[in-house]
């Protein structure tokens, strides 16, 4: 007897999921064709390896045979996206909810690719919204709330970390409604700093809040302050409401893992015959390129390429005023004052960077003394569920 295929299992795939990653292979098909294309042309020019280089097309015949790839597969690309499309009309809607695998690979696709999966409008792109309960949020379920905003490659299920979230159990214990954000962090901080101002705007509208606290992870602590700093800019009404805002491991000046991801793509891209492959490093998200400094706002990126080799250029954003501003840091080791231990931090930020230290008077964000701390012994993903950070979070918040 054959065995017979096993049916996936439910809510790891939805029938929107075929049509966007139908839509991704095509555009990596085409990234392709014109990356071995610009590589074949750059050969065949066989400048010194260090000499100038080029992006142009190939000519004659050769160009004929890539512009024949690239026709090809728009063809077959546009057609396979209109038969998935009837397809999906015959299939019905997708259901609200999926497997965490499903939603914890989708949460890495849209933190490496989210701002490409946006502006192709793939069905794959993770859109803001608010949730309670595990469930998209319909109506405000208290006038207290605590919102929890997740980080880089994550989604708000991700709060729960071996049996622990934060969110629960301080909202238990604080009398606060926990609210979870779920956004696509591949898009620029100031793009998502500016929904989640929407967002907010209108729960307040909805149900007029008396009290909101903000607990943001990574990325999450700038996206929390981005959103603060352009609510106040247009006078909305909910950042009144803010009582307190604690950052978790927050890389408030950047992260050394971007920085050493762009400086592959300075050394990449020296190389004619390298060139080509820097394209492949500049895959990354806006999202992940704003970590290099911290960008919170627009005019911190849109003067110049997210890829161009510039120095920290950002509008200094302070702390908010008459909000209980917290920063909370990781330490992979046992001495905190230790030039390495200073340096690793967590593992991906270092401790200068979440406690919001800087060496221009100007940038350094000054949290108050008594609202910062090092959880030592603990790395970047455990600061989720570590019992000394839950105690410390538990200390500040009461």
């Amino acid at each position: 007897m054959t065995d017979q295929p096993r049916a996936a299992p439910s809510g790891h795939f939805k029938p929107s999921d075929l049509r966007g990653a139908s839509q991704l292979a095509v555009g990596a098909t085409l990234g392709l064709t014109s990356l071995v294309e610009n590589l074949h042309h750059n050969i065949l020019r066989a400048p010194a390896p260090l000499g100038s280089h080029s992006t142009q097309p190939t000519r004659g015949i050769t160009g004929l045979v890539y512009r024949s790839i690239r026709g090809v597969t728009r063809l077959v690309g546009g057609s396979l996206d209109l038969l998935l499309g009837q397809l999906l009309t015959l299939l019905g809607p997708d259901q609200p909810l999926a497997s965490n695998e499903r939603e914890a690979v989708l949460a890495a696709l849209n933190g490496v690719l989210g701002d490409h999966l946006a502006a192709t409008a793939n069905p794959l792109a993770t859109h803001m919204h608010l949730r309670h309960e595990g469930r998209a949020l319909i109506e405000p379920p208290d006038h207290r709330v605590l919102l929890m905003v997740h980080g880089l490659c994550m989604n708000a299920g991700q709060w729960r970390r071996n049996g622990h979230d934060h969110g629960a159990a301080l909202g238990a214990e604080l009398g606060l409604a926990p609210l979870y954000l779920q956004y696509n962090s591949g898009l620029h901080i100031s793009a998502n700093g500016l929904l989640l101002a929407d967002q907010l705007r209108a729960l307040d509208t909805a149900q007029p809040l008396t009290e909101l606290v903000i607990l943001g992870h990574s990325m999450g602590g700038l996206l929390a302050r981005s959103a603060v700093q352009q609510a106040q800019a247009r006078g909305d009404r909910w950042p009144q409401r803010l009582s307190k805002l604690v950052c978790l491991g927050s890389p408030h000046h950047g992260a050394p893992l971007e920085r050493g991801g762009h400086w592959i793509d300075v050394i990449l891209g020296a190389s004619p015959y390298s060139k080509a492959f820097a394209r492949l490093g500049q895959l990354r998200s806006a999202g992940i390129t704003d970590l290099r400094h911290g960008n919170l706002l627009d005019a911190d990126w849109a003067d110049g390429s997210r890829f161009a080799h510039a120095r920290d250029t950002r509008t200094p954003v302070p702390l908010p005023e008459h909000v209980a501003c917290f920063a909370l840091a990781g330490s992979l080791g046992r001495d905190p004052d230790s030039l390495r231990e200073k340096l690793l931090g967590d593992g991906l930020v270092p401790l200068a960077s979440a406690l919001g230290h800087h060496r221009q008077p100007a940038r350094s964000l000054g949290f108050a003394p008594e609202r910062q701390f090092i959880a030592q012994g603990v790395d970047h993903l455990s600061l989720l569920d570590s019992p000394a950070v839950f105690a410390q979070l538990r200390a500040w918040l009461r």
